[in-house]
């Protein structure tokens, strides 16, 4: 599998400089488009995590922006015009639950008990929380997985390390 977008630093609509309108308390939402090539033909379900070690020495862990698991790839749009064999488009976070209900999205580091005054609205602790790094640059990382069948036991709003043992289990 081979993920790729027409990026190699997430825009300013995704991240700490995304418009008022892209934000909740603070927060960009609208996630980023990417695509999914050369996607071995046994995969049927897609699962990731987009995450910020760098967060580390800031906050003591690393900061998870978006999880997501269980999305049928059947369900998904193949880009004839780009080449490119699955795109994920741009705010995928905020409406796949409509589209695709079967597919779950994990709460995201904004939902930890440890940061105090913090949203609590689930379109931030829920859904794709866009890099907001206080001190530097950071780089993130996106992890893509492809299973034959989905996964057991993630309901909406699980935590990322569920999804990570679900993995190593299917």
């Amino acid at each position: 599998m081979k993920i790729s977008a027409d990026f190699t630093v997430i825009p300013d609509a995704f991240a700490k400089a995304a418009p008022p309108e892209n934000c909740i308390d603070g927060t960009p939402i609208v996630s980023f488009p990417f695509y999914i090539d050369e996607l071995d033909p046994s995969v049927q379900f897609l699962h990731w995590e987009f995450v910020d070690p760098d967060s580390i020495p800031v906050c003591g862990f690393q900061w998870n922006h978006w999880s997501l698991a269980n999305l049928p790839v059947d369900a998904l749009m193949y880009d004839f015009n780009d080449s490119h064999a699955l795109a994920i488009p741009a705010d995928f976070s905020r409406t796949v639950s409509a589209m695709i209900p079967e597919t779950v999205q994990g709460r995201t580091s904004a939902a930890s008990p440890l940061l105090k005054g913090r949203s609590s609205d689930p379109a931030v602790t829920m859904r794709y929380n866009g890099p907001y790094p206080p001190d530097q640059d950071h780089d993130y990382y996106l992890h893509v997985w492809g299973t034959t069948a989905p996964l057991n036991g993630l309901n909406q709003g699980f935590w990322l390390n569920e999804m990570e043992r679900a993995l190593r289990n299917s």
